[in-house]
C-alpha cells in the first residue's frame, strides 16, 4: 500500500509539473503589453514551477525504487519533498490561487494531496 501511495503521488505531481509547462506562452501573452524583461521573468517563474514539480515527484520515485520507501535516507527525502510541497502549496494559496483562474485556485490543494500520499506513504 504504501508504495502505491507513492507512486500515485509522484505521478500527479510530475503530470501536474508538465500541466505547468504546456501553457506558458499563453500564461505570459495573458499579461498583454508587459515589457520583454518582464515577460522573460514571468516565463522563467512558470518553467521553475513546472520543473521543480517534475523534479520534487522524479525524486520521490526514484528514492523508492532504488532505495525502498522503507529506507532511512528514502524517508528523509520523501519527508523533506512533502514538505516543500506544502511550502509551495501555501505560496501559492496566498498568490496565484487568489486569481480568477481555475488551475490556480486548485492547484494548493493538488500540492497538499501529494504531500500528504507521501507522508502516508512513509507512516504507514
Amino acid at each position: 500500500m504504501n508504495e502505491i501511495l507513492l507512486y500515485i503521488g509522484s505521478g500527479v505531481i510530475i503530470v501536474w509539473g508538465i500541466a505547468h509547462l504546456v501553457p506558458t506562452k499563453a500564461i505570459v501573452n495573458g499579461f498583454g503589453e508587459i515589457s520583454e524583461d518582464n515577460k522573460k521573468i514571468l516565463a522563467m517563474e512558470s518553467i521553475v514551477e513546472g520543473f521543480t514539480l517534475i523534479f520534487l515527484g522524479v525524486l520521490a520515485l526514484l528514492v523508492a525504487l532504488v532505495g525502498g520507501y522503507d529506507d532511512t535516507v528514502s524517508q528523509a527525502v520523501l519527508w523533506a519533498t512533502a514538505v516543500m510541497l506544502l511550502v509551495m502549496a501555501l505560496l501559492t494559496q496566498l498568490t496565484g490561487a487568489r486569481t480568477s483562474l481555475i488551475p490556480y485556485k486548485i492547484c494548493p490543494f493538488v500540492k497538499t494531496i501529494v504531500a500528504v500520499l507521501m507522508i502516508l506513504a512513509v507512516v504507514l
